[in-house]
């Protein structure tokens, strides 16, 4: 199936699925004017030279610590405040499973719905640091990608074109471990191939559902994921931890390495 430029058939899957694009947006809406919005490029690499200036209006809220204007540092101040995250480290966390899990759910949607893969560019999604969860994308310009939706088209748009670089500004910019960002990374995409599965079944489409099997397994076999956790079939046990437990009312995920929430230790509780 051809890539339709609404790219329609994500819409019944759900709102982690759904990509918008720039002429399916409604005319009354900001999203109108996706130039008012970072690319997930100047959110990786640092400054956005000014193009988030709508979603970051609470005064210091996109800024980095070198003064620039930060979108990554916007959504994890958005995300911190209103879970009332305890420290920076955690909101980074949280917002990048988040992430991970839309990218890797348009990822696996477009390649088992259409058989292939829009072009998913740093610099052709826009993103709405400020939005509630799921992540609000936009994609400007759909053009497929070659290689139809092979499991290493999504490895290089989805591992090489957004997680890698993500994780390497989390990491320098937060001191989030690298283990538990690529936990978070296994965690997203079993979640995302989960709910895949679940959606096609239900829906009677057992094709759509062998694809999504098909292509988790592959896609846990890079090196980058394969040692997040542990299968079996959909199921999975990462190896580490995403710190929501440490949120305020939070507590362990159902693919948590903990059985219950770990206490602090005494030195955190007295400090």
């Amino acid at each position: 199936m051809d890539l339709d430029p609404d790219l329609a058939a994500l819409r019944p899957l759900g709102g982690f699925f759904v990509l918008r694009t720039v002429p399916a947006v409604p005319a009354d809406t900001a999203a109108a004017r996706p130039d008012a919005l970072p690319t997930l490029a100047s959110a990786y690499n640092g400054a956005c030279n000014g193009a988030c200036d709508a979603p970051c209006e609470r005064p210091g809220a996109g800024t980095g610590p070198d003064g620039s204007h930060d979108s990554l540092t916007h959504r994890v101040g958005t995300v911190g405040e209103r879970l009332r995250a305890p420290e920076p480290r955690v909101a980074a966390s949280i917002a990048h499973q988040a992430l991970a899990a839309r990218l890797w759910s348009v990822a696996l949607g477009c390649a088992a719905r259409y058989g292939r893969l829009p072009d998913l560019h740093p610099r052709l999604l826009r993103w709405d640091t400020g939005a509630t969860a799921p992540d609000d994308l936009w994609l400007t310009e759909v053009r497929a990608l070659p290689g139809g939706a092979e499991p290493a088209t999504l490895v290089d748009a989805v591992v090489h074109g957004h997680l890698e670089p993500l994780a390497a500004a989390l990491r320098a910019r937060y001191g989030v471990a690298a283990g538990l960002l690529w936990g978070n990374a296994g965690s997203a995409l079993a979640g995302a191939a989960r709910e895949l599965d679940r959606r096609a079944r239900a829906d009677g489409d057992a094709d759509l559902a062998h694809r999504a099997r098909a292509l988790a397994a592959a896609l846990f076999a890079h090196p980058r994921l394969r040692l997040t956790g542990t299968r079996s079939g959909l199921s999975f046990r990462r190896r580490s931890c995403c710190l929501y437990y440490r949120v305020p009312g939070g507590g362990i995920c159902g693919d948590c390495c903990f059985t219950q929430p770990p206490r602090p230790s005494p030195r955190a509780a007295s400090g």
